[in-house]
């Protein structure tokens, strides 16, 4: 597997710039040929597959590597038995039957997690549904079984493929930081200890900067690509009093998740340490520190600057050029930074190496903690604050306070699922529903049961006991 690369495209002796975005996978057989006597070799159909990705729902290029190997080993496999990719359908099923065999229940060095045969399936179930649809295909090595569910309100067919595995229900297995323990996690970023005092024992570097972004995470419930690239320009500014109306905070396009663009929300105290990392911390880290072929910004302001003499919105720049963007005097304009002006990226090393330090030295239950368990635990404390009516509450007083607060009639107005569904960048509250029954979400419910019992009407409880007591 070769990834393609354009530079120096001009001495091939082409007509034109070949039609191939930069790094997508190519797969090339041992004797560098993509046609022999017998015509087109598979590797030839697999490329023309791999091209079409960036337009079918997979614009990482992260995503084209691991649909590109999936598709190599599948050729591979299909090789060792004498088949061809577009063979009939009762070989083609014959051959999934061993590759599963293999892949499942093979060699320690060839088997795969139930996850990454998941991959596996959909890539190929992909690669198969486009040789159909462009005539390369008569036959498909999978099965579909045919049910209805339920999507807004109508009974609508769809499809399961019956190579994928039957996935164990989740019960209360924890996957997010409950209030004390994202604290203790945000004081260790910090270099401190859970008591809030400094940590004699700690050799970490930028305290500041990691506790801001821990804080970041856990209150905006960003993914670690958003985050990651956030540029220092796209911090909103601080409100000039404390509020407990949360404040919006744009996520980029292009470094989004499936390039939806959504707002996200987060609390003054979190937006309060970003800012003052970037008014102390960040400004000691600025340096001369210059990438290969960089984006020189001037005239920057939250919307956009000028990148190399044109102006361009923040918005249109995708993750690698954000990773390019200087100043004119050097120095990276991401938020985070390290040595010299570098841009620092590797966030999920440093929160798990947080966590481990944590567990050693403090508190023996504490969990692996990556970014993403960060935003787990951003939905689940929201969807608490939510079922509260702490939101809602805040949202009464804004606007009886004539606080123009941007989300105070969203707040008001809007079903909690709904508001965690936009805050979550999910493409339907049946995501986030199916999204929530995978953490512990009976306790937050169970809770706000609990504190608000007493004050329930006793013909409300009756009613319930009753239905209860008819099922008996």
């Amino acid at each position: 597997m070769h990834f393609f690369s354009s530079e120096g495209w001009q001495s091939w002796g082409l007509g034109g710039q070949p039609l191939i975005p930069e790094r997508m996978p190519v797969l090339i057989d041992d004797d560098f040929l993509f046609e022999d006597e017998h015509g087109p070799r598979a590797t030839r159909a697999v490329n023309s597959w791999l091209r079409t990705l960036p337009t079918s729902g997979a614009p990482s290029p992260n995503s084209w590597r691991a649909y590109a190997l999936a598709a190599r080993d599948w050729l591979t496999h299909l090789r060792r038995h004498g088949l061809g990719v577009f063979a009939s359908r009762q070989e083609l099923v014959a051959a999934l039957g061993t590759y599963a065999d293999r892949r499942l229940s093979g060699p320690l060095d060839e088997r795969l997690k139930s996850s990454s045969w998941e991959l596996q399936v959909t890539a190929l179930s992909q690669f198969y549904d486009w040789a159909v649809a462009e005539g390369l295909a008569q036959a498909v090595p999978f099965t579909q079984a045919v049910g209805v569910r339920m999507v807004d309100g109508r009974l609508v067919e769809v499809g399961r493929n019956l190579a994928k595995l039957r996935r164990p229900k989740p019960h209360t297995k924890v996957q997010y930081l409950e209030a004390d323990f994202a604290e203790l996690f945000c004081h260790g970023l910090a270099g401190l200890g859970p008591d809030g005092l400094e940590d004699p024992t700690f050799r970490g570097r930028f305290p500041g900067r990691n506790a801001a972004m821990g804080r970041l995470v856990l209150g905006s419930g960003m993914r670690s690509r958003e985050f990651t690239h956030l540029l220092v320009h796209e911090v909103p500014p601080l409100p000039a009093e404390p509020t407990e109306v949360p404040i919006p905070w744009a996520v980029p396009e292009l470094g989004a998740k499936g390039r939806k663009f959504r707002t996200t929300w987060i609390d003054y105290a979190s937006l309060a340490a970003v800012h003052a990392y970037v008014d102390l911390e960040r400004e000691l880290s600025l340096g001369p520190w210059m990438p290969r072929n960089p984006l020189v910004v001037e005239e920057a302001d939250f919307r956009g600057g000028r990148v190399n003499g044109r102006r361009m919105s923040w918005s249109s720049l995708a993750p690698e050029e954000r990773l390019r963007l200087v100043g004119p005097e050097g120095g990276s304009l991401l938020l985070a930074l390290s040595y010299g002006g570098r841009p620092f990226v590797d966030w999920g090393t440093l929160f798990r190496r947080t966590a481990r330090r944590i567990r050693e030295c403090f508190e023996p239950r504490f969990p692996e903690v990556g970014p993403h368990r960060c935003r787990h635990s951003f939905a689940m404390a929201t969807l608490e604050k939510l079922v509260e009516g702490h939101y809602r509450q805040a949202a009464q007083l804004a606007t009886a306070t004539g606080d123009e607060a941007g989300l105070a009639f969203y707040l008001l107005k809007s079903d909690p699922l709904l508001i965690l569904r936009d805050l979550l960048g999910h493409s339907s509250v049946t995501t986030t529903e199916i999204y929530l029954k995978r953490l512990d979400v009976h306790r937050i419910y169970r809770a706000a049961w609990e504190r608000t019992r007493g004050e329930v009407d006793p013909a409300a409880l009756a009613e319930a006991d009753t239905e209860f007591a008819e099922a008996v």
